[in-house]
């Protein structure tokens, strides 16, 4: 079968966005508030949250209607095809009782797997004889039938088989249900899709994952996520899907263990937001294959931080402005009307804010002395909400002061918010517009600009933040590695824009006995634990913070003679290191020199690291030693924090 010619591929109506229920948590009813909602269109609807529910069929269907969603799919049918005499009877009297509940609930259209039966035989002839037998049977009721290859199938695993039974029934009600996570974890070609008229795939189903090497059926019912959270290439199936022509729903089915305990109503904006990013991601790929959504603004390019505002008051304001004057950082500017401070050393702006109304007392209200606000330099600040609302992210406002600008704002990750300013708009001047200037000498201790940015979360929050930062951003993500704890374990991903302007790592802790976990609950939830500032002469920058009374976090003898046995480094350098507590790694590309203060109240704390010759990663080897050195600074464990 021939593509069809570029012109043929145009839509004028966008493809509805549906999910299965067994994707998010709760029970059915819970889970329809949720999708509904995250805007989604409609429902899968899975046969165990139907059965466990105690309305009748009609009243579940209304129900579904009620919050303005449709029933897209009633599924799963499992052990249909290959079964002879009582077996074959028997199956084929389940989908007519099947049936009989799709008219009740009110939706036309069943998923039905390939077979596991351990009676049933092989064969596409004498799967596609019963699948033409089922279709005159769902004919008369206008019920459509979506044949699916699960990948562990006994006999069909890959939907170019499942597409073949399909073909050989040649029945109008029977069609093909494709499914991204049982192609892609086969590795099957997704081109092999244009092969397939649109018209015979009824029903679209979009699931990511990790690539790990395990059994299908477990990696399946276990570490299914968004479309852009997993390492599938997810985006390469949904443009072979769209070439087809296809015009049903898409529709995504999670299953994860993770999702399991999570917030319905957090999932469900999550999913929302994975397909409104896939449809965009295909239609940018493939201009003349319109999937009919709304054109969004592209993913905005970052051009570094632009300043980091930290909500504090009274004696922990003083300690954090001393520690500032410490990295050398000077007060360079005092807001017109407000009780907030610029501290400026380089290119690197913070903002002590210490009003006792607003959004940033709120915060410190809540979470203590910590970031409650970053701002981004981006090309265009207007469009970024746009692009961010159309993601389901929340917009953020408050009063504006006479003479301030608006500067457009989201909530971002901990309850904090993220501001972004760009030249165009002239809200990169908001230094001299709301600033008055104070005379101070801002090149400090050679401190340039905010290398990244730590943020601390839960574990399972940290696939929903990733999705948040590479939907909206330019920005990748590196594979997810794990951060050995002496009481636990902190799993942590980096995500940042290509030339390296933003870099942020987040971390997931599942208790609050580890350093990150500690963190969490000491601070109520608070996102940002550490900042790190780039030098590009970290020995001259020491030397410089330590006679302005800054003390590092202290690394033990241990760590410097393992340093030179791994390394080979010269005895000066590992002499000079050990002086100032320098940490060191390096990679293929280069070296990587490191220091951290000492933790401060909850947990925060700062970093100073020089890249060498193009190293690009974080020191995470280091990260032991360092968690292990700055629990020794904490609290005994078990003394409560007031």
């Amino acid at each position: 079968m021939t593509r069809p010619a570029p012109s043929s591929l145009i839509k004028t109506s966008p493809l509805k966005t549906s999910i299965a229920t067994v994707s998010i948590s709760g029970n059915l009813r819970e889970k329809l508030e949720a999708i509904a909602a995250a805007g989604f269109d409609g429902i899968e609807i899975f046969e165990q949250d139907f059965v466990a529910d105690i309305g009748s069929p009609r009243e579940i269907g209304n129900m579904i209607r009620d919050h303005g969603l449709e029933i897209t799919l009633f599924q799963p049918f499992r052990d249909f095809e290959g079964l002879t005499g009582d077996l074959r009877q028997r199956a084929f009297d389940r989908a007519a009782r099947k049936f009989d509940v799709m008219d009740q609930l009110g939706t036309d259209t069943i998923l039905f797997c390939s077979t596991l039966h351990p009676k049933a035989l092989g064969g596409i002839d004498r799967a596609a004889d019963d699948y033409r037998e089922l279709g005159e049977m769902a004919a008369p009721r206008g019920i459509k039938v979506a044949y699916e290859a699960l990948a562990w199938g006994k006999y069909v695993w890959d939907h170019r088989d499942a597409w073949e039974t399909v073909r050989r029934a040649d029945h109008p009600n029977i069609g093909l249900c494709l499914d991204s996570f049982h192609s892609l974890s086969r590795g099957i070609d997704s081109n092999s899709i244009h092969a397939i008229p649109g018209d015979k795939i009824f029903f679209l189903q979009l699931a990511d994952a990790p690539l790990i090497e395990m059994d299908y059926l477990y990696w399946s019912r276990h570490f299914r996520s968004m479309p852009g959270e997993g390492d599938l290439p997810v985006v390469d199936f949904m443009r072979a899907v769209a070439a087809t022509g296809y015009s049903g729903p898409m529709s995504l089915e999670i299953f994860n263990d993770q999702f399991r305990g999570g917030s319905p109503r957090g999932l469900a904006r999550d999913g929302y937001r994975s397909l409104i990013n896939l449809t965009d991601q295909v239609q940018r790929a493939e201009p003349t294959t319109v999937l009919g959504q709304p054109a969004l603004p592209a993913p905005t390019k970052i051009d570094g931080v632009e300043f980091i505002e930290f909500a504090s008051h009274g004696a922990e304001a003083d300690k954090l402005a001393t520690t500032l004057t410490q990295l050398g950082f000077s007060h360079a500017g005092q807001h017109k009307s407000k009780r907030v401070a610029l501290w400026r050393q380089g290119a690197i702006n913070i903002v002590i804010n210490t009003e006792e109304a607003g959004f940033a007392h709120a915060s410190y209200a809540t979470h203590g002395t910590g970031v409650c606000d970053i701002g981004l330099r981006v090309d265009n600040a207007a469009a970024t909400v746009t692009r961010a609302q159309a993601l389901g992210a929340v917009p953020f406002a408050q009063e504006v002061g006479p003479g301030e600008l608006v500067i457009p704002a989201i909530r971002s990750v901990g309850s904090s918010v993220m501001h972004f300013l760009d030249e165009t708009s002239g809200l990169d001047r908001v230094w001299d517009v709301e600033f008055d200037h104070l005379d101070t000498d801002t090149t400090g201790a050679g401190l340039t600009r905010v290398d990244h940015v730590a943020e601390t979360m839960s574990y399972d929050e940290m696939l929903s933040w990733s999705l948040f930062y590479t939907s909206l951003f330019e920005m990748g993500k590196s594979p997810m590695v794990d951060v050995i704890d002496p009481d636990g374990l902190v799993r942590s991903q980096a995500v940042e824009t290509p030339d390296g302007a933003l870099r942020l790592t987040l971390n997931g802790a599942e208790t609050h006995r580890t350093f990150a976990g500690h963190f969490l609950a000491d601070s109520f939830g608070s996102s940002v634990q550490h900042i790190a500032f780039e030098t590009g002469d970290i020995f001259a920058t020491m030397e410089g913070i330590v006679a302005r009374g800054f003390k590092p976090l202290d690394m033990p003898q241990n760590y410097y003679d393992d340093l030179a046995a791994r390394f080979g480094l010269a005895p000066e350098l590992i002499e000079k290191m050990q002086a100032l507590d320098i940490l060191y790694d390096e990679d293929a590309q280069g070296q990587f020199f490191q220091v951290y203060s000492r933790p401060q109240a909850g947990g925060l704390f700062f970093e100073i690291i020089q890249r060498c010759a193009g190293y690009n990663g974080y020191g995470a080897p280091n990260a032991p030693f360092r968690i292990a050195s700055q629990k020794r600074h904490m609290r005994a464990k078990g003394m409560p924090s007031r």
